[in-house]
């Protein structure tokens, strides 16, 4: 859950990892980092010295010592599970769904459980279509009107989200400032990072958007009648195999894992943890997988913009359940 957000290693006066090292700023782990020999991941500085670790904890979407609300699954659909090729991407597979090639941007919000789950939501609904229905789905929406799902900006529960979709129904909605769809996102992209062409994140979350049941003025049908729901919702939990079988049938899935400071400093490569405390709970979406250099992977886009990581994307090492990443993965289907 993920979003949960955004981000950053930050000077802090004092980082601990697990064995015991301490870092006086971000720089000196990211040196650490890069000079241990063998390891699959490159870091590199991704946010602004000014930001502190609290800041960034304010901005992990996921909640921490919650109980996740009462979600009622369905089992996952039946897939074959005797043919996974070896690497798989949902980009390549559907490239007439422009919104699984999108990395969104959840601004100063953490709305990463929101994002992470309507986009699998809009992608699902392209695939199940066969390219037919191209919509992106509102994070405005389900952020500002699920109270089911959790505190808005302060964090919520994907798998509540994939539950809201199912029974109440979300509508269309684009990036802040697209003026795309019934209710476009309404809190500002920013430049989470040390360098960039938006303007620099607050330190602050913004307040929750309110819950508006209409849409933008000019938009040429009703918040009622724009209204998508889902069929079903599922999850996996250490299944991967299942899982990417999933995938390949029917679109991107959620996955809820936890943040350790390295990760925020990730650039390039497999990452799995190697220094640093944890800095909260995170969602994100995974569009396939595959091996680089003899490492299983999984692929996966973020929601801090094109500028984070490797141009918005990261790959985490896949079959050892790193950060618990496999523990936790939410997913459902469109009614069409």
């Amino acid at each position: 859950m993920l979003r949960i957000l955004l981000l950053g290693l930050l000077v802090v006066v004092s980082m601990q990892s697990p064995t015991g090292l301490s870092f006086n700023n971000q720089n000196e782990m990211i040196e650490y980092i890069n000079s241990l020999e063998g390891i699959t991941w490159k870091a590199g500085k991704n946010f602004d010295d000014s930001y502190n670790l609290e800041d960034i904890k304010r901005l992990m979407g996921v909640p921490q010592n919650q109980v996740v609300p009462d979600v009622e699954y369905s089992e996952p659909p039946e897939v074959d599970i005797s043919e996974i090729p070896e690497s798989f991407d949902s980009r390549e597979a559907w490239p007439t769904c422009d919104s699984i090639k999108e990395v969104r941007d959840q601004g100063t919000c953490g709305s990463c459980w929101a994002f992470a789950t309507v986009e699998a939501i809009s992608d699902r609904i392209c695939v199940a279509s066969n390219g037919k229905q191209q919509v992106e789905i509102s994070a405005e929406d389900l952020v500002s009107c699920c109270s089911s799902c959790g505190f808005g900006c302060n964090g919520g529960y994907p798998e509540s989200a994939w539950s809201y979709y199912q029974h109440t129904g979300l509508v269309s909605g684009g990036l802040y400032g697209s003026k795309k769809g019934c209710r476009p996102y309404t809190i500002a992209a920013c430049e989470h990072h040390t360098t960039g062409h938006l303007p620099p994140c607050g330190k602050s979350i913004e307040p929750t958007p309110k819950c508006q049941k209409q849409c933008i003025a000019g938009y040429n049908i009703t918040y009622n009648e724009d209204k998508h729901y889902g069929s079903k919702t599922y999850h996996f939990s250490n299944d991967n195999q299942k899982l990417q079988a999933d995938i390949m049938q029917n679109g991107p899935v959620v996955a809820t894992y936890q943040v350790f400071e390295d990760f925020l400093s990730y650039k390039s490569g497999v990452y799995y943890h190697v220094t640093g405390p944890s800095a909260g709970y995170h969602a994100v979406k995974i569009i396939g997988w595959g091996v680089d250099n003899g490492v299983d992977y999984w692929l996966v886009a973020n929601s801090w913009n094109e500028d984070w990581g490797d141009k918005g994307l990261f790959k985490i090492r896949r079959g050892r359940d790193d950060c618990g990443f496999e523990q936790q993965i939410s997913a459902g289907l469109p009614k069409l």
